[in-house]
């Protein structure tokens, strides 16, 4: 894929999301006499680079900055509106999938992100809904701008 393709599905469509959701959503926490949460999906690959992935970076590190800036100005909302982001690293699924398919030996491939992650595996889909759903939940009431890093450890070292 392409670096303009890239940005507008990743970059862009996360804004417009944004752009569209936030009104929404701050007009559904008003009627609720409480705010409102917003989170937004990048990757590991938004908080460190990596070879020959310049443009998902790229991609993902605005997304990263995209909601730092938008859980400011929630911030500054009445009601307020919370933005955080979640960063995974692999995550077991379609895109993995795809990855693995184009390569030349897809076990070696596999072997090969499973050794760049400490803890040894995929993430698993489910581990990172329930990181959404945490950070939607009045159980992180104090979190906005964050990021949310299911790394298995990647960014530890």
């Amino acid at each position: 894929m392409d670096f303009r393709r890239m940005q507008q599905i990743n970059v862009e469509g996360v804004f417009l999301g944004l752009k569209h959701a936030i009104p929404a959503i701050a007009e559904r926490a008003q009627r609720w006499d409480g705010g409102g949460a917003v989170v937004n999906l990048s990757s590991v690959a938004g908080i460190v680079g990596g070879p020959n992935i310049i443009a998902y970076n790229a991609s993902k590190g605005a997304v990263r900055m995209l909601t730092k800036s938008v859980a400011l100005n929630g911030a500054r909302m009445t009601p307020k509106v919370r933005c955080n982001s979640v960063h995974p690293a692999f995550v077991a699924g379609a895109m993995v999938d795809d990855m693995l398919a184009q390569a030349s030996d897809p076990d070696r491939a596999l072997t090969s992100m499973q050794r760049q992650i400490p803890l040894g595996r995929l993430c698993d889909p489910a581990e990172v809904a329930e990181a959404v759903v945490w950070l939607l939940s009045e159980k992180s009431a104090f979190m906005t701008g964050a990021e949310f890093v299911l790394d298995g450890g990647i960014t530890a070292g």
